[in-house]
């Protein structure tokens, strides 16, 4: 993926699953925009591929059958959404720590979980707002700020946060 320039935005969706919110993304982006998205399900990919092509020609798409908690070898990205994927990491701050090494200075990284810190097999290591906002400032992000909360029938509620990497200069 080239390095962002004007008009070439580049956000990625770790664990993009079939692309809802790589979808999502590609709106926002427009024409221009780019976005890796990175999952361990290459069907689940070639769904989004497809989906992608017919709704957002305008946005870049670069696709990596990958585990995002590995060395992706990306240049500094603008922005991460990840959707539902942080609660499968037993060690949650390292991935958030190598997330942050992922932006570049100013970067914004949106968090979507749900608002437990309690698991079961199905999402085994949710994390509550409170619980994200401390983990996110001892990775060295700013503040997360809480965009969303909607109730949820699984585990209670689910939630959107953005948090910023610092713009140190």
């Amino acid at each position: 993926m080239p390095p962002a320039g004007p008009g070439n935005v580049a956000w990625a969706d770790l664990g993009s699953g079939t692309g809802a919110f790589t979808l999502a993304l590609a709106d926002l982006l427009g024409p221009g925009g780019r976005i890796l998205s990175v999952d361990r399900d290459a069907v689940a990919l070639r769904q989004q591929s497809m989906a992608m092509a017919a709704r957002f020609p305008g946005v870049a798409l670069e696709q990596r059958v990958a585990d995002f908690t590995t060395a992706l070898s990306l240049p500094p990205l603008d922005g991460i959404v990840m959707a539902n994927a942080l609660h499968f990491q037993r060690d949650r701050e390292a991935t958030v720590r190598r997330i942050l090494a992922m932006l570049r200075p100013g970067g914004r990284f949106v968090l979507v979980e749900y608002d437990a810190d309690r698991g079961n097999p199905w999402v085994p290591y949710p994390l509550s707002f409170a619980t994200w906002q401390a983990m996110a400032t001892a990775a060295g992000f700013d503040e997360p700020q809480l965009l969303g909360r909607v109730p949820s029938r699984f585990l209670g509620a689910i939630y959107s946060a953005l948090a910023i990497r610092p713009d140190k200069r």
